[in-house]
């Protein structure tokens, strides 16, 4: 039996008003030093340079993750009954934390680290660390749990399928709060249609087919988010020059230019070291955009270059990708302007298809409750039977600085 608080903690929120916690186990997971650290790691990174206003952490959509899984817990028919008491208050950790191992500018610094945080969000919940001791206290087999949870490895995998699905308290909850937080009302979609029209048939989440609207609403939602958000070519641009700058510093290790001991927090992901889980709580977005205050004036002039162009907002420019002639012309004036091309010219590829079922995974399926049993959501609505059949969406654009395009 886990230990309630004492009364019920409420925290404001602005996309789902309150937060409720009941639970002591989530009180102390939400104020020990790994959870904290989220609010020093940006949601959308680079998006910020875009978006004035996304300035939301890792931390409230950590909160609103948890809010939507308590939520499906407590309100989706058939769900509670399929859970035990113990898996239940597993789901509600494991939503709380699964973003617990990011990074600063997390997928530019995965690019070049190659470590991904998924990893070490494993990492922190199963060996020793503040959230860790946490969990072994209230009951010594929910750090494994969790981590089964967080890595589709769990006995019933409804339970990851909450977590990170077609359908998901996840992808729900940063739709939502980044569309808020970047003012684009194209983001929004009925999260409370959903949540009433969801139904648990076996070890599945599905949904009633009155609900199909608010469902073709929600794809559409991530369609448009992930190409004006996500996929805006100038929060690309952002992304390309902090891994450039990452790659600059592995280089530098590697050339002998720079060792970096004085920041063994980046050292060690820049080395392929083992990465502790005190270097893990030392890495956020403080300290790395400190560390890249001192390398402005570094005598390593690309590493210095990179530095001022993240500190001072200047990114490089794009194009649209034409023909190999085109770019090969691109990288002749990279060159004959000085630039290294490891570091001053990328060719990015976006690439995104909001529903695409695949016939060999039904956990890829949206599942809708019809009265003649359970059908693939493509052949219950037109619209996502359109998207399904229409061709995937694929934009590419060359980066380089813009005084070479």
């Amino acid at each position: 039996m886990f230990d309630q608080t004492l009364e019920e903690k409420v925290l404001r929120d602005p996309i789902h008003e309150y937060i409720h916690v009941n639970l002591k186990l989530i009180w102390d997971l939400i104020n020990s030093r790994e959870v904290q650290r989220l609010r020093r790691i940006h949601q959308l990174g680079v998006s910020m340079l875009v978006y004035h206003t996304a300035e939301h952490s890792r931390f409230s959509h950590s909160l609103g993750v948890y809010e939507i899984t308590r939520r499906m817990i407590e309100e989706v028919s058939g769900l509670k009954e399929q859970l035990t008491s113990q898996e239940q208050v597993a789901l509600l950790c494991a939503a709380l934390l699964h973003d617990v191992g990011h990074g600063p500018f997390s997928h530019a610094f995965e690019n070049v680290s190659h470590v991904h945080h998924e990893t070490l969000s494993i990492q922190l919940i199963t060996q020793p660390s503040d959230i860790h001791r946490i969990l072994m206290e209230a009951d010594e087999s929910l750090p494994l749990m969790i981590s089964q949870i967080l890595s589709h490895t769990y006995v019933k995998p409804l339970l990851t399928q909450i977590i990170s699905g077609q359908i998901d308290a996840d992808r729900m909850d940063y739709l939502l709060r980044d569309a808020y937080f970047t003012g684009t009302s194209y983001g929004q979609f009925d999260l409370e249609r959903i949540l009433r029209t969801l139904r648990i048939e076996g070890q599945r989440l599905v949904v009633k087919e009155s609900g199909v609207h608010a469902i073709e609403d929600y794809i559409m939602a991530r369609y448009h988010m992930y190409w004006q958000v996500y996929y805006h070519p100038v929060s690309r641009s952002g992304e390309v020059l902090i891994s450039s700058l990452f790659q600059r510093m592995k280089d530098c290790i590697d050339l002998g230019i720079e060792s970096f001991d004085h920041a063994p927090f980046i050292q060690s992901f820049l080395c392929g070291k083992p990465i502790t889980n005190d270097m893990i709580m030392n890495l956020d977005e403080v300290s790395f955009l400190s560390l890249v205050m001192t390398m402005q004036n570094h005598h390593d002039e690309i590493l210095s270059d990179l530095s001022k162009r993240v500190l001072d907002r200047r990114l490089f420019g794009y194009v649209d990708y034409k023909n190999v002639k085109q770019k090969e012309k691109l990288i002749e004036k990279i060159k004959s302007n000085g630039y290294d091309l490891r570091y001053y010219f990328d060719e990015d590829k976006a690439m995104q298809t909001p529903y695409r079922p695949y016939k060999e995974d039904a956990q890829s399926h949206i599942w809708i409750l019809t009265p003649q049993g359970l059908k693939e959501l493509s052949t219950v609505s037109v619209i996502v039977s359109a998207i399904v059949k229409g061709k995937e969406k694929e934009d590419v654009k060359l980066y380089a600085p813009k005084e070479c395009l």
